[in-house]
């Protein structure tokens, strides 16, 4: 198994490398067929690596040492459990649907085997990420992603739009990582080692451990720090800025790296770290905080976009709060169940809406579209099947994960807790407003465009392929995994619960699931408060974009300071415009001129050239050509010489 295990992420390596360097010579074709192989590889093997983990057959083993240093070995290596396994199919099976689908969308573009390249380049990262069994592979990982999704995003490197999008990107994940890569150095400074056995084995004997004079738990800083990392990759607030810009990349990208790849290694890395997290009610309260403000605040931004990836965005945003929210509330496995549920409805929605805007011509802004339901009918299905998932309806996918997780936040202790729910229970109202809003846009009602509408077909096999193929995992995935992944013990050791914070425990407790947990979920939350609201925004955005269309745009007169808010999605780019950008400017230029011009080039170079021709000014005076002045300038000097030594 272990040469498997290695072939899985190499398989990807290989078709990025031959279709970056080699693309013009096997064309067009050439790239994607190698590229999806590759990529079919990977899926296939990592089936087979799920089979063999579900058979009770777990790795954990170095693939070659890197380095060592002092006695502490830098090595590559592989961790195979359940958790690991679950991230492999995810990842490649939804990266394998988005291959096959950038065949149709990405045709005509210049940059086509280059984009294969990237995204094959980009699922080999990943795997690198979620298979590792050391902090420095998954550094490695982490940063690998972050680099590809910088070339991804700004694909289309000629559009000012999308180079600053990358930058911002790149920009907004570095302070994500510098306090990732100080989490890091905080375990290697503690522990001694980087192996994630040695740190988890040892993390209980450390627990009351504190920094040096102060009362600071050492546990506790290290958690803080690393989640930085996790708030970066995964868009938590204030680090969230750079995922809505990201739509100015090709849709494919979109999918994949707010679907199971980016965005999800936040998510994966902290219930990686569960047996550190959980040595910590601090920084557990701290991630409850942090995704609770994301899924509620960043799904009303959602309900004023316009642009049909961005709404789509912006629900990424809020959809990752909640499964922080679950990690908060050591329900580690229901925010994993919510992580692979939310792969397979949110890449669906995703290249659904690509499908829209091949259909369209590239026209992204909702209030051009309308009626598209009579001409792209396999488009508009799908997407009303990932729609029914993403708002928690009983019966789809999203459902079980979403439910499980607020049922569970709503038993957890922790003192943050009860905010926590609060705000997830009203996002269900406001994610199914702004869900139905984009269906009722862009496939109901009349045609506001009737140009586009006229050319508007639907789109070819290897569009929607991937659609349907996506959209029967978002239909069934939950009845199949809801009972053994949150009732059962579907994840052994690979995560790490204390019983005084085993929030799913109680709700089992609650709920008596057994032989058909996934119809007693169903049957308990048909009548609760959260899908009762997701019902209710159903029927308002029913009223307000089809039955009185005109009532969106008096509120929006009525209620212009809020609306204008939501528009400016808070001010948040616009203060780090001012405080971080223009202030880093100001900064820059302050000791531009204070350090640049004044010390280094009005000191110490001009001011050594300028001593310089002083001290000779007044030197070459003592060059007279007589002897007798030599004679007097030796003499003065031998007695400095003789006082200054014999003084000493």
């Amino acid at each position: 198994m272990e040469t498997i295990y290695l072939l899985t992420p190499l398989a990807c390596l290989v078709g990025a490398i031959v279709a970056g360097l080699f693309g013009k010579r096997i064309g067009r074709t050439g790239a994607h067929r190698v590229t999806i192989s590759g990529v079919a590889i990977a899926f296939l093997l990592s089936v087979i690596v799920f089979v063999d983990v579900m058979n009770g057959n777990l790795f954990n083993g170095p693939v070659y040492t890197w380095a060592v240093s002092e006695g502490t070995v830098y090595q590559i290596g592989f961790l195979i459990d359940e958790l690991t396994a679950v991230m492999m199919v995810v990842v490649t099976f939804v990266s394998f649907m988005v291959h096959i689908y950038t065949i149709g969308y990405m045709e005509e573009d210049p940059g086509y085997q280059r984009f294969f390249s990237y995204i094959a380049l980009f699922t080999f990262s990943m795997l690198m990420l979620v298979m590792s069994n050391n902090f420095l592979q998954l550094f490695f990982g982490w940063e690998a992603v972050g680099l590809v999704s910088y070339l991804l995003i700004g694909f289309w490197f000629k559009k000012d739009t999308a180079i600053a999008a990358n930058l911002k990107a790149f920009l907004v994940n570095r302070v994500g990582d510098l306090g990732f890569l100080l989490g890091i150095g905080g375990v290697l400074y503690l522990f001694g080692t980087l192996d994630y056995a040695d740190v988890f084995a040892a993390a209980p004997d450390f627990a009351g451990e504190t920094m040096p004079g102060t009362e600071t738990l050492w546990m506790t800083l290290i958690c803080l720090l690393l989640f930085v990392g996790a708030m970066g990759k995964s868009a938590q607030v204030p680090l969230h800025v750079w995922l809505p810009d990201s739509m100015e990349g090709p849709t494919p990208i979109s999918a994949l790296i707010h679907a199971a790849t980016m965005v999800t290694a936040g998510i994966f890395m902290v219930a990686r770290m569960s047996p550190l997290f959980e040595l910590s009610d601090t920084a557990l309260n701290f991630v409850l905080v942090i995704g609770a403000i994301t899924a509620f605040f960043m799904a009303l931004v959602g309900l004023v976009q316009n642009d049909i990836k961005r709404v789509i965005a912006y629900s990424t945003l809020s959809q990752l709060g909640y499964m922080t929210v679950a990690l908060g509330a050591s329900a580690y496995a229901a925010g994993i169940f919510h992580l692979g549920t939310h792969a397979f409805f949110k890449a669906l929605l995703f290249l659904a809406a690509g499908s829209v805007i091949i259909a369209l011509h590239h026209e992204q802004d909702m209030r051009h579209m309308g009626g598209l339901r009579r001409v792209m009918p396999i488009t508009w299905i799908t997407m009303i099947i990932g729609t029914l998932a993403l708002i928690g309806t009983p019966g789809f996918s999203g459902f079980f994960s979403k439910d499980a997780i607020i049922e569970a936040v709503h038993y957890s202790q922790q003192p943050a807790a009860k905010f926590a729910h609060i705000a997830l229970t009203a996002g269900t109202f406001v994610t199914a407003f702004y869900s139905w809003r984009l269906i009722f846009l862009t496939f109901h009602g009349e045609p506001r465009d009737r140009e586009k509408f006229d050319h508007a077909k639907e789109s070819p096999w290897v569009v929607t392929l991937p659609l349907i193929l996506l959209a029967i995992p978002s239909v069934i995935v939950g009845w199949i995994f809801v009972e053994p992944m949150l009732f059962g013990d579907f994840f052994g050791s690979s995560i790490v619960v204390r019983p005084e914070h085993d929030t799913l425990a109680r709700l089992a407790e609650h709920n008596d699931p057994g032989h058909g947990a996934a119809w007693q979920m169903v049957a308990h939350g048909i009548l609760a408060l959260p899908v009762l609201l997701t019902a209710l925004g159903t029927v308002l955005a029913w009223i307000m974009y089809i039955v009185r269309p005109d009532l969106p745009g008096k509120l929006a007169g009525r209620f212009s300071a809020i609306y204008k808010i939501l528009l400016n999605k808070y001010g948040i780019d616009e203060f780090n415009e001012f405080f971080f950008a223009r202030g880093g400017r100001n900064i820059g230029n302050f000791f531009w001129r204070i350090g640049d011009v004044k010390l280094i080039d009005g000191i110490m170079v001009n001011g050594t050239a300028r001593v310089v021709g002083w001290v000779s000014s007044v030197v070459r005076h003592i060059q007279t050509g007589y002897v007798y002045h030599y004679a007097f300038a030796m003499i003065i000097g031998l007695f400095v010489l003789m006082t200054w030594f014999l003084s000493s």
